[in-house]
């Protein structure tokens, strides 16, 4: 039996590749882009007439706001600015992020995007997506095997 030598370098930078291999499947290549500096919190919920929408924005002003609407997904963008301020006594650290985004969120049914209503409260903008009329009214007739 021969001796092989055990590099234990080799099989990090191996478990280094699959994880980044891994991660790079998880995040959709739209989510990934550099130019884009942080991603909102979305949360979309079903009702038998609409689609509400959630999407987590603190600190921006509505008129830094851009929402696109088709029938099949919702585009919002903007900037969030930072905050110009000169300190001569010490550093400022920060957390936040400023800059540049984009969340596009498909839907899972067709809405009629001309009834589209929005309100922008508290850091967290309300999108209320009424489904389509063909989409309310949808009957599924199920077949017993």
């Amino acid at each position: 039996m021969a001796l092989v030598r055990w590099e234990p370098f080799r099989e990090i930078d191996a478990l280094q590749r699959q994880m980044n291999r891994l991660f790079d499947e998880l995040i959709p290549l739209t989510e990934r882009r550099s130019d884009f500096s942080f991603l909102p919190a979305a949360e979309l919920e079903e009702t038998p007439d609409a689609l509400l929408l959630k999407i987590e924005l603190p600190g921006m002003d509505a008129k830094d706001l851009d929402i696109q609407v088709t029938a099949d997904a919702v585009s919002v963008s903007g900037e969030r600015k930072s905050e110009s301020q000169s300190e001569s006594n010490g550093i400022k650290r920060t957390e936040f992020r400023y800059g540049k985004f984009q969340r596009v969120i498909p839907l899972p049914v067709r809405i009629q995007n001309t009834d589209v209503k929005a309100e922008y409260k508290d850091g967290i903008l309300h999108l209320t997506l009424p489904k389509a009329e063909e989409e309310k009214n949808r009957v599924v007739k199920v077949n017993l095997g």
